[in-house]
């Protein structure tokens, strides 16, 4: 029994052709996660709708920061419920590989800057959460990003006071993680109705939480920033009283399309 499998997340992340670590996780290039800070959800559901992608996202979320955005690159750990033979052989393994604590502290000291540790507690609140704020310490220290738990937290005015960090979570609660067991780190999870896999880029707004493949995360930026662009000049020239709103808010004419070219070139 292994609790990480490089051969299957190299194996289920066989599009991306960049760098990896150790275990085989893609790793988005950290430019591209400093971009998608300004992605929109919609901007990032559009591009992955149009590539056969329709189950990705995951809403109704408790958010600790719902004005601050949460991105980087997804470190994903799944949880069942507790079976007594399952925990011991776990358990084993864990000893065997040097780990230390409890089993919600194993994935936390594999992360790094800029992951987001995307847990699967299969929605349990009592009993169900993944951290508390001495993790969350651990987590915001190793990546300086943040948390989506599909479970609870616990000690949530403490993490509240962790400066830069986020989470999303299903619930927050007092009560201690019991009666559960690690089956997996980085492999295939779900989180509400969309799959996470081992490197996605994970995109975390009010609106709720996308999980971008790492083969399309530049794609998803480059169409946000000319969306940025045409939106501007669009708005600009609104204001200026130069097109109405219905002239904007469709495909530009071709006369649009040549004022916003020179509109480009001004810019630099």
């Amino acid at each position: 029994m292994k609790l990480t499998d490089p051969d299957l997340i190299r194996s289920i992340t066989g599009e991306w052709t960049g760098e990896r670590d150790d275990n085989g996780r893609p790793l988005v290039p950290a430019d591209i996660l400093d971009r998608m800070e300004l992605v929109t959800t919609e901007e990032a559901w559009g591009i992955l709708r149009r590539h056969g992608y329709h189950h990705s996202f995951a809403g109704g979320w408790k958010i600790l920061h719902e004005d601050k955005t949460l991105v980087g690159r997804a470190v994903t750990c799944r949880f069942v419920p507790k079976r007594q033979d399952l925990d011991d052989a776990v358990s084993s393994v864990g000893e065997s590989e040097g780990r230390v604590g409890g089993q919600n502290s194993w994935v936390i000291d594999e992360l790094k800057r800029d992951d987001v540790i995307v847990v699967d507690l299969f929605g349990k609140v009592r009993d169900g959460t993944f951290a508390g704020d001495n993790l969350s310490t651990a987590i915001k220290a190793n990546t300086d990003r943040g948390m989506v738990i599909e479970g609870a937290i616990r000690d949530t005015q403490r993490i509240l006071q962790l400066e830069g960090f986020n989470a999303f979570v299903r619930e927050f609660d007092p009560t201690a993680i019991a009666d559960v067991t690690l089956a997996e780190i980085n492999g295939v999870i779900r989180i509400d109705q969309a799959t996470c896999l081992p490197g996605d880029v994970v995109l975390g707004t009010v609106e709720g939480v996308i999980f971008i493949p790492p083969h399309l995360a530049l794609e998803v930026v480059e169409h946000s920033e000319r969306t940025r662009l045409r939106d501007e000049f669009g708005q600009q020239r609104i204001r200026e009283g130069i097109y109405t709103a219905g002239e904007v808010d469709r495909p530009f004419s071709d006369a649009m399309e040549r004022d916003y070219d020179q509109w480009l070139s001004a810019r630099g």
